[in-house]
C-alpha cells in the first residue's frame, strides 16, 4: 500500500470516526440504526467504526431500547469517564477553573479573585496554572490523560494564544506561551463571548437553534452570533455588540467612545447608574458581584434600585431589538453572571422593550432565554475547545 493510500485510509477513518462520535456527543444515545440513518454511512461502516470506538473506551453501551417487531437495539454513549478537559473563564473580577469529565459534567473547581493583581499578565498566568494544578489533583483524576486545556478570555485571540484585550489592558500578551510551561496537555486560549456560544448551542438554551446570538453580560458585554450545531457543520463567531452606541452623547464607555451598550448593561455601569440616583443607599459589599447581588436584594421594592433595573432592561431591550434587526436569529441567549443575578427579575421589561423597538415580524420569530449553564457558564465554554478538537480527531488526543 502506497504511503498516499495509507494517508487516504487514515483520514477517511478519522472521518468517519469524527461523524459518530460528534452525533452521539451532540444528540445523545442512539442505536447503531439510528447512527447509519444520520451519518449516510453503511451499517457495515457504522458497526466496524463503532466497534472500534468501543474498543477504545470512547463509547460504551447504554442499555436497550424497543424497535417495532425486532429484537432491542442497543444504545450507545460517549464514555463519561474517557478523560477530562480543564476549562479555564478568566474574567474581571475572578478566575474560575473547572474541571468536566469527556461529557462536559462537571467534577471539581477552582476560583481566584484577581482584584489584587491588577490585571497583570504574568500574575494572571500564575493563577491559571495554579488552578489548573488544583483541580488536576482531584481524586481519581489522571493529570496524564487530560484531554486538553482551554482558556476564555475577553478580547481579541491571535494563533498561538496572543491576545489584545484593551479592557485588561493588554496589547500582543504571549498568553498561550506564558501558559504551556508545565502543561503537557493540547492547550487552546479563545475568545471567552464565542465559546460560551459553543457551550450554549451544545448544552444550554441554544440546543436546536439554528442561528442563535448568545449574550455574555458582566463586567463587560459581548455576543457570539452561533449557527448550526457542531463544529462540523456550524461556526461561532464573536461580535463587538457591546459596544454599538445606543444613546448618542451617552455615558462614556471604556472603549473611549460614548453611549455604548456596555455602559448601561455592564455591572459596574449599572452600578455607578445607581449610586448616582437620589436617594440610592450606599452599597456595603466588597466586590463588584456582591454589591450587584446587593442591589438585586434591594429592588424587590420600589425605589433606585428597583428604577435601575427597570431601566437597565429597557436598554438591554433595545440592544436585543437591534440584533433582531440586523442577524435574524430564531434564539437570544442571555448568559453571563450579570444574566444570572438580575435575569429574572430584567426578563419582563427586557422582553416588553425588544417588543416594541424589534420589527414585528422579525421579533415573532425569536425565542428570548436566559442561559441554562450555571455559574460555570464560561468556564464550561471554554472546556468545548479541546472537546471540540477531541471531536475533530475522532477520539484521538494529539500531544
Amino acid at each position: 500500500m502506497t504511503r498516499a493510500v495509507q494517508q487516504t485510509t487514515r483520514d477517511l477513518r478519522r472521518h468517519n470516526r469524527s461523524a459518530l462520535l460528534t452525533s452521539l456527543y451532540l444528540h445523545g444515545q442512539r442505536s447503531r440504526l439510528e447512527l447509519v440513518g444520520t451519518s449516510g454511512l453503511s451499517s457495515a461502516t457504522v458497526s466496524n467504526v463503532i466497534s472500534d470506538l468501543i474498543a477504545d473506551g470512547v463509547v460504551v453501551e447504554a442499555g436497550s431500547v424497543e424497535s417495532d417487531g425486532g429484537r432491542p437495539r442497543t444504545l450507545l454513549r460517549v464514555n463519561p469517564g474517557h478523560g477530562h478537559v480543564v476549562g479555564v473563564d478568566i474574567g474581571e473580577t475572578h478566575i474560575e477553573v473547572g474541571l468536566f469529565d469527556c461529557t462536559l459534567d462537571t467534577v471539581a473547581t477552582a476560583t481566584y479573585p484577581i482584584a489584587s493583581t491588577g490585571l497583570e499578565p504574568a500574575e494572571v498566568a500564575r493563577l491559571v496554572r495554579t488552578g489548573i494544578d488544583a483541580v488536576a489533583a482531584t481524586p481519581g483524576v489522571d493529570p496524564a490523560r487530560l484531554l486538553g486545556i482551554g482558556v476564555g478570555v475577553p478580547g481579541s485571540v491571535r494563533p498561538g494564544g496572543v491576545v489584545h484585550a484593551p479592557t485588561f489592558g493588554w496589547r500582543q500578551v504571549p498568553l498561550g506561551d506564558m501558559l504551556a510551561p508545565g502543561i503537557a496537555a493540547p492547550l487552546h486560549v479563545d475568545n471567552c463571548a464565542r465559546t460560551l456560544g459553543q457551550a450554549e448551542m451544545w448544552r444550554g438554551a441554544g440546543r436546536g437553534a439554528n442561528r442563535a446570538v448568545v449574550a455574555l453580560l458582566g463586567v463587560g458585554v459581548g455576543a457570539a452570533l452561533a449557527t448550526g450545531l457542531d463544529g462540523q457543520r456550524g461556526s461561532t463567531s464573536t461580535t463587538e455588540w457591546g459596544h454599538t452606541v445606543v444613546q448618542a452623547g451617552g455615558l462614556p464607555c471604556r472603549c473611549g467612545s460614548r453611549g455604548c451598550l456596555e455602559a448601561y448593561l455592564g455591572a459596574e455601569g449599572i452600578l455607578a447608574r445607581y449610586a448616582e440616583l437620589p436617594g440610592s443607599t450606599p452599597l456595603t459589599a466588597a466586590d463588584t458581584e456582591s454589591r450587584l447581588q446587593e442591589l438585586a436584594d434591594l429592588a424587590t421594592v420600589p425605589g433606585p434600585a428597583a428604577e435601575v433595573i427597570a431601566s437597565t432592561a429597557e436598554y438591554l431591550g433595545v440592544g436585543i431589538a437591534n440584533l433582531v434587526n440586523l442577524l435574524t436569529p430564531d434564539r437570544v441567549v442571555l448568559s453571563g453572571w450579570v444574566s444570572q443575578v438580575l435575569g429574572v427579575r430584567m426578563m419582563p421589561g427586557v422582553l416588553d422593550a425588544a417588543r416594541r423597538h424589534a420589527l414585528s415580524y422579525l421579533f415573532e420569530q425569536t425565542r428570548v432565554e436566559l442561559g441554562q449553564l450555571g455559574p460555570e457558564a464560561v468556564a464550561l465554554g471554554a472546556a468545548t475547545l479541546p472537546i471540540s478538537q477531541f471531536l475533530a480527531e475522532g477520539g484521538a488526543v494529539p500531544r
